[in-house]
């Protein structure tokens, strides 16, 4: 037991340790000997647990968004995704793990951030989406890609923005702009 609780310490030395240089100069400056010394680790060690510095950001991104799926998206609740259940959660939690989140979002993570959030948001989006009324006859999967890729695209200007909003006011406007998505305009052969 003693062993795993040794090697969890040492990946969190490392892994915080390439946070702060990656806030501090960016993901491409980063090297891996600055990041063993920040980590107090030797240069062996990193290599140990990561293959570089490419699949360090990775597992670091994975860690976050693994925590962040545990927490916010785990339970099997039947609310509406948006504003009383996991979107909420969601934005809470990014909002309280802010600085982590800012500097993934402003480094090369960005696109693995996007696309890991983008498949969260279209699992909890899929239970809710109605696919009566103007949706009829919509690609469910089509629909289901453009709500989640908007819904990330705020998220990410929310966070690369530094959080101009709290996560309840966030969420709240996300919830409008996808109502009215399902109350948008009539389709352009209906208006000819």
């Amino acid at each position: 037991m003693a062993v795993d609780r040794r090697i969890g310490k040492t990946r969190e030395a490392i892994f915080k340790a390439f946070l702060g240089l990656m806030e501090e100069k960016g993901f491409e400056q980063i090297t891996v000997n600055e990041i063993a010394a920040r980590a107090n680790v030797s240069r062996g060690t990193v290599y140990l647990h990561f293959v570089d510095k490419y699949d360090l950001l990775d597992q670091c991104i994975e860690k976050e968004m693994t925590e962040l799926r545990e927490r916010c998206m785990g339970t099997q609740e039947n609310v509406d995704f948006t504003t009383s259940g996991p979107l909420l959660r969601t934005a809470e939690y990014l909002e309280r793990h802010a600085g982590v989140f800012i500097i993934l979002v402003n480094s090369n993570g960005i696109s693995a951030f996007r696309t890991r959030l983008n498949v969260m948001l279209i699992e909890g989006l899929d239970k809710q989406i109605d696919m009566e009324g103007v949706n009829r006859g919509m690609n469910r999967a089509m629909l289901l890609q453009f709500m989640a890729s908007a819904v990330v695209g705020v998220m990410e200007w929310w966070i690369s923005h530094s959080l101009p909003c709290s996560a309840k006011k966030l969420v709240e406007d996300i919830s409008i702009l996808l109502e009215r998505n399902q109350m948008g305009p009539p389709p352009l052969d209906a208006l000819q």
